[in-house]
């Protein structure tokens, strides 16, 4: 990126950061954009300049936008079982949700102490998994009324949701690859069998 895009990285990450720190400190409904904008060293102007809402700015932006997500998951071969291919097109964001743990463990955290956010979350989370669910009817030649394509984005969404979970509440030196690998590795097998995943993911 130019400067100019560098620039403006830099503030979208500050208003975020700001707007995450003061709504775990007081709760969201204790948070005003002049706040969030004071704390980020820029006006409300500028606030709204990249985010709508304070909502918007506390969940941010996605590592991976869906239509990405959709690109990478047709360019894998068909032949690749669609467990595999979507691990595969996750890689890079698990990787990168890794880097930034400490951001996303207070995410999450903001976001379970204000259930309000969740709405929000869940209307995102719908429209683009009807993007990956096209995307997966493409992919194995199906009509997105089909059960396979919406069956797999369901539980790909499910595993990776659960993954996360685990890997919130597990100490610093333990990897969200482990546990999405694990949660998908059950998948891939059928669930056939009951495993013991409460230890701590080697």
């Amino acid at each position: 990126m130019g400067l100019r895009d560098r620039k403006k990285q830099q503030t979208r990450s500050a208003l975020t950061d700001a707007a995450l720190r003061l709504a775990d400190e007081r709760g969201l409904d204790h948070v005003t954009v002049e706040e969030i904008s004071a704390a980020a060293d820029v006006s409300p102007r500028t606030f709204f300049n990249y985010f709508a809402t304070k909502d918007d700015a506390i969940l941010g932006d996605p590592v991976i936008t869906a239509e990405t997500v959709c690109e990478r998951l047709l360019a894998v071969p068909r032949e690749v079982p669609i467990i595999d291919a979507v691990l595969g097109v996750f890689t890079p964001a698990i990787e990168q949700i890794q880097a930034d743990r400490e951001l996303w463990l207070l995410r999450m955290r903001v976001i379970k102490n204000n259930p309000a956010l969740l709405p929000i979350l869940f209307a995102r989370g719908a429209a683009d998994e009807q993007l990956f669910v096209a995307a997966v009817a493409a992919r194995g030649g199906l009509s997105a009324e089909d059960t396979f394509p919406q069956l797999a984005a369901v539980v790909t969404g499910a595993a990776f949701r659960v993954a996360m979970m685990r890997w919130s509440a597990a100490g610093p030196d333990h990897r969200l690859a482990d546990f999405v690998c694990e949660a998908f590795g059950l998948l891939a097998a059928g669930l056939a069998h009951p495993v013991p995943t409460h230890q701590e993911v080697v």
